[in-house]
């Protein structure tokens, strides 16, 4: 059963740029997992390529509910401002192993992010009105929800998405780097198959995309943001348009492309 937790919080010191990359929030993330479960805090570490979460970049809280995601910091975030963290969990088991630590949340206890101390004041784990990310929903829900008829799938890329093509990166969000992506992660984590699925059918109808650099600990990450809305076209089965629905739908959760556990590929369905 996907989780979308929104977790908010409250800075105790000033937070300075250089501890707001995705490896110190995956630190942070490694952290609060391993305050509950040392062993799978130690084998989320370990693990290369088992990915069962999806984590965004640290946010202030906005005013105005479409107000663009913050992907890079170049200013440090005062003490006491509310700021929100986005943890997805892909595999139910990981969020049952982890309940009691969304159980015992103290606000009073301080979490390090890199030099700089910080609180968790709430978590929400349902939808909210003034918070789109918040949400769960198992996997027959997503699929029995999906529409039939539905021949329009609109995605928006909110932190750079790019994508791994043989032994380099490609920040162009095709149908097949899409889709594939998301076919990838629900076929590991769950029990519901999805075959024949209908990507060559699936067309661009308008975009208004850009690329964009983060700074990754590593060197510079180059990826896709902005909104693209693609169209079913030609004779398709509703099964078929039904399982390209469900995987729009899943994209909340799953993210797409590379590093969505050190923020990048963040998406939703518009």
């Amino acid at each position: 059963m996907p989780h979308s937790l929104v977790l908010n919080l409250i800075p105790r010191s000033t937070i300075y740029p250089d501890f707001l990359t995705g490896r110190h929030m995956h630190a942070l993330f490694l952290t609060l997992v391993s305050a509950v479960n040392r062993e799978l805090g130690d084998k989320l570490h370990e693990a290369k390529t088992d990915k069962s979460f999806t984590l965004s970049p640290l946010q202030i809280q906005a005013q105005r509910l479409r107000e663009p995601l913050q992907y890079q910091h170049r200013q440090p975030i005062p003490v006491g401002t509310p700021c929100w963290w986005r943890i997805s969990l892909l595999d139910d088991r990981l969020f049952g192993q982890l309940t009691q630590l969304w159980l015992d949340i103290n606000p009073q206890h301080s979490w390090h992010l890199g030099a700089a101390d910080l609180i968790v004041t709430s978590i929400q784990g349902t939808p909210q009105s003034i918070q789109p990310w918040a949400n769960a929903c198992s996997y027959q829900e997503l699929f029995d929800r999906a529409s039939d008829s539905n021949r329009t799938l609109r995605l928006t890329f909110v932190t750079p998405t790019s994508f791994r093509q043989g032994s380099f990166d490609s920040a162009l969000p095709t149908r097949e780097c899409i889709f594939n992506s998301l076919l990838s992660k629900w076929l590991k984590y769950s029990e519901i198959e999805i075959t024949d699925l209908a990507i060559g059918s699936i067309f661009p109808s308008a975009f208004d995309i850009r690329t964009e650099v983060s700074n990754d600990y590593i060197g510079k990450f180059i990826g896709t943001v902005g909104d693209v809305k693609y169209q079913i076209m030609g004779d398709v089965s509703p099964l078929q348009i039904k399982q390209l629905n469900a995987l729009t739908d899943f994209a909340l959760y799953a993210g797409v492309g590379r590093k969505t556990p050190m923020g990048m590929g963040m998406t939703r369905r518009l």
